[in-house]
């Protein structure tokens, strides 16, 4: 037996809510970059990432035309899935920057979290990683 997941399992960890670990080639004699990063992925689609256009991350990314991300569970049994692919930088829009805010901070949260942000809107943009690669385990499977 195997703890990976199916393609449909996967994907619908994937879609769930996670804070994930970005990770991207960050030059020579650098290590990757890896931080935590809000997201989001519909299954067969794009995982989109939004931050400031000058962030080291977008630099970075668009350095380096692919990035990591994995998402996991932090608690046991443990499960994680991780994503690598090409990546490409894109405007983005109040509708989609709100739909992130309440992705993770509710309705009334997003709400707030957008207005108090509202200055920082035309610095932001989005990463859209289209998935290659995967690697996923979820230790919770029972084994043979």
């Amino acid at each position: 037996m195997s703890f990976a997941l199916t393609v449909a399992e996967r994907e619908q960890f994937l879609a769930d809510v996670h804070v994930a670990v970005l990770s991207v080639a960050a030059g020579e004699r650098r290590g990757p970059l890896t931080v935590p990063v809000w997201y989001n992925y519909q299954p067969g689609g794009q995982v989109s990432v939004i931050t400031g256009r000058s962030s080291r991350k977008a630099l970075a990314v668009r350095a380096a035309g692919r990035m990591s991300l994995c998402a996991q569970d932090e608690a046991p049994p443990y499960t994680y899935v991780s994503v690598e692919g090409t990546a490409v930088i894109g405007e983005t829009g109040f509708e989609e920057r709100l739909a992130m805010a309440r992705r993770y901070l509710g309705a009334e949260g997003g709400d707030q979290y957008m207005a108090a942000n509202a200055g920082s809107a035309r610095e932001d943009i989005v990463i859209r990683l289209s998935p290659v690669h995967w690697l996923t385990a979820d230790f919770g499977k029972p084994q043979a």
